[in-house]
């Protein structure tokens, strides 16, 4: 994690950019994607400041891969953001701990939907 930290953001979304690419992952917008990832690879960086590592770890147990795990945070995180720039309101840490614990593999699965 240290040298993940003392990585430049912008060389951070290049390398998820390029992984992406070397994947053969198509993607509607690449670079807001690679920025969705540095922000939840950060999170996880800051340890147990915010819920992400354990949100990763048990979505991880619930059977997601470390990817569409990343990717599922990253689905609550850019919900947050967007609903925070509707209403231009500031960050609300207490709201995103809920959004992340309600999370749960199989309702990324189903994007979303009540089962």
């Amino acid at each position: 994690m240290d040298e993940w930290r003392a990585t430049d953001e912008g060389e951070k979304a290049i390398l998820i950019e390029d992984y992406h690419e070397r994947a053969g992952v198509e993607l509607p917008n690449p670079r807001m994607h690679a920025l969705v990832h540095v922000i939840v690879e950060n999170q996880i960086a800051m340890g147990d400041e915010l819920p992400v590592t354990t949100t990763l770890d048990r979505l991880m147990a619930e059977g997601l891969g470390r990817h569409d795990a990343l990717h599922a945070i990253g689905s609550v995180l850019s919900a947050y953001v967007f609903d925070m720039l509707k209403v231009q309101q500031t960050f609300d840490e207490e709201t995103y701990r809920e959004d992340l614990e309600r999370l749960t593999a199989e309702s990324w699965r189903s994007g979303g939907r009540e089962e």
